[in-house]
Order: structure tokens, then C-alpha cells, then sequence
């Protein structure tokens, strides 16, 4: 399935004055995937933008989602679409980050290492540096929006809890 949307990124004339920088409809996700390319079968992700630095830096007119990223930004922030198909295949990972993510369409399970919630369009889930694991069990996609700005990581009873998968 190829999922289309318009971005409008905002920016600064030499004058110092608004304007817009990009205004382009952009194939989020399907056969012209280009960076945030996910590496799991029934997964697909676009990237929007990034920032290297927290707090951003709006100076500049680059397109900031050309850049190659990998999950998160440990630095930095970012947004992405992702379609789950059914059946996607697992992958437990923890990110330093905090991530703001809404159902957009369909519904999905989120595995934790003790509880498993089912997210349902327009539900809202804020993961902050925990193991997690997408499971679409369903018979649909499901597609997310994700807001990723980047965190330290997780400290436990004196523990790191490190990125990993």
C-alpha cells in the first residue's frame, strides 16, 4: 500500500521574513522509501524531518528529511510515519528518546517485558526509553506518527539501561 501526504515546512527569507521552505506531497511509505528505511519485513517508515541538536536549530533552508537516521536521535529529534502489515515481524528495542506516538489508522499491540496494551486510532502512547515490541496480529495495516526527541538513557537502582535492539 503507498501512503501519500503533503508536508509543509516553514521557514526564514534572507530578510528574516516567514515564508515556506517546502510545500511537496510526498510518498510516506511504499516502493520509494528513502531515509528511515525500516529493515523488518511488514514495516515501512518515512521520515519528515530531523533535527541534530536539542534544543533545534531553525536556521537554514536544507531539507532536513533527507538525512540518513537510524531509529532515534540520542541528540536530536524527529518525525516518521510507520505502516505495521499484519504479521510484522518482532523486533524488541529500546531507544534513548522519548517518543510521542498516535494511531493514525488501524490498531496495534505494544509488547512491554511485563504487559501487553492494544492501541486503537487516535489512541496516544508516550514511550519513554523502555523495551518494546509492535505486534499487528490483525487483518489490516495499522499506521503511526511518530514524534522522537531524544533523551538520557533510562537510570535504574544505579543501572544504565542502554539502547538495544
Amino acid at each position: 500500500m503507498t501512503y501519500t501526504g503533503r508536508r509543509v515546512v516553514t521557514g526564514h527569507t534572507a530578510e528574516g521574513r516567514s515564508t515556506v521552505l517546502f510545500d511537496s506531497t510526498l510518498e510516506l511509505l511504499g516502493a520509494a522509501q528513502e531515509a528511515g528505511k525500516e529493515a523488518r519485513t511488514g514495516a515501512e517508515s518515512r521520515v519528515f524531518w530531523t533535527t541534530a541538536e536539542l534544543p533545534a536549530d531553525n536556521t537554514g533552508t536544507e531539507d532536513m528529511a533527507t538525512q540518513e537516521v537510524s531509529t532515534a536521535l540520542d541528540d536530536g529529534s524527529l518525525i516518521r510515519i510507520v505502516k505495521y502489515s499484519p504479521g510484522v515481524t518482532p523486533r524488541r528495542h529500546r531507544t534513548s528518546s522519548v517518543d510521542y506516538v498516535a494511531v493514525l489508522k488501524g490498531s496495534i499491540k505494544v509488547e512491554l517485558d511485563e504487559q501487553t496494551v492494544e492501541l486503537h486510532e487516535g489512541d496516544v502512547l508516550i514511550q519513554r526509553g523502555t523495551v518494546h515490541n509492535w505486534i499487528n496480529d490483525g487483518t489490516e495495516d495499522c499506521i503511526m506518527f511518530y514524534a522522537m526527541t531524544g533523551a538520557k538513557p533510562v537510570q535504574v537502582a544505579g543501572r544504565t539501561l542502554w539502547p538495544e535492539g
